[in-house]
């Protein structure tokens, strides 16, 4: 069975001003995001549902409040295509919840999203409002540590499944010559608050003589407009949202990705370290739908090949 049969996309019990970003980015759609309880931008749970299947074996992997639970609560920023966000029918949707779908089916129980700020993801994981953490969180030494930004509350384990770095996103006909990031300086650039993308640029800044103007955001999408109204010259943002963009936004017309990929890193979900039996089952996981090729296949709907990996790693990032 292909992807396409086996995956159910849930609907969101509410979408709220997400779903007005959405609109507002040309009609295409949704980035990254703090906790939503704090920032007012809570749109509900949504359930990826499962097969079928009992797991098996992998089931049995899992601790047994989840198999008790039956599902596996995940904070994700839903704002950030082609990863996560929510279409024009108010799903959720994207390579992250199809691949969390593909990873309910092989272990037996219920990926649940609920939506909340990046910076706030892993202190809400720590809390004990999320399970897990699936929002193209690039995995960091700093990040398992809990010594990163978006850390509070501690560090985390990451399961690899992916692999992207940052990329350079400008107006179509790129008005402002730019090549690589050396060319950011003096110009107003965004990027999201507390992401591998905001420290793109605040290391280049370092380097300039005449300063960058940065425009950070709390999601992606505040980004992606800034850059469509004028009112930044350019967008850092991870290689495959940048290519969405460049090919999906105004039908291809207005935006372009320039330059070559930088600092490529491993995406993982994050998992509180005190939970190595949730770690592992979900490691054994990613490897099984890898090994049985729906990993292949979701990644080629999204048109995001260039992001596989072979195998799931554990703590792969540097």
């Amino acid at each position: 069975m292909t992807p396409s049969t086996t995956r159910r996309r849930s609907r969101l019990a509410a979408v709220g001003a997400l779903a007005a970003a959405g609109a507002l980015l040309l009609g295409a759609c949704g980035d990254q995001t703090e906790d939503a309880e704090e920032s007012g931008g809570d749109n509900g749970g949504s359930s990826q549902e499962t097969g079928d299947t009992s797991g098996g074996d992998l089931h049995a992997m899992l601790p047994q409040h989840i198999q008790d639970a039956g599902e596996i609560v995940v904070g994700s920023d839903v704002a950030y295509p082609p990863i996560e966000f929510i279409d024009e029918n108010d799903e959720i949707t994207g390579i992250d919840p199809d691949i969390a779908a593909a990873l309910g089916e092989v272990l037996g129980v219920e990926f649940t999203f609920e939506n909340g700020t990046f910076d706030g993801l892993v202190l809400g994981m720590n809390n004990g409002r999320y399970d897990v953490i699936m929002s193209a969180m690039t995995d960091t030494r700093e990040r398992q540590e809990g010594a990163s930004a978006d850390s509070e509350g501690g560090g985390a384990d990451f399961v690899n499944y992916f692999q992207a770095g940052s990329a350079i996103l400008v107006p179509k006909g790129n008005p402002e010559g730019i090549q690589s990031v050396e060319d950011l300086c003096g110009l107003t650039v965004a990027a999201q608050q507390g992401t591998a993308n905001e420290a793109v640029v605040e290391q280049q800044q370092e380097a300039c003589d005449e300063p960058i103007d940065p425009f950070i955001s709390e999601v992606d999408t505040e980004s992606i407009t800034a850059l469509q109204n004028g009112r930044a010259d350019v967008v850092i943002t991870d290689y495959p949202v940048a290519l969405y963009n460049e090919l999906t936004a105004g039908e291809g017309e207005l935006f372009e990705v320039v330059g070559e990929q930088i600092d490529a890193a491993p995406y993982g979900i994050a998992v509180p370290k005190d939970q190595p039996e949730l770690r592992d089952a979900l490691q054994a996981a990613v490897q099984e739908i890898i090994d049985n090729g729906t990993y292949e296949e979701i990644l080629a709907e999204w048109n995001a090949e260039t992001g596989a990996i072979d195998e799931a790693t554990v703590n792969a990032g540097t």
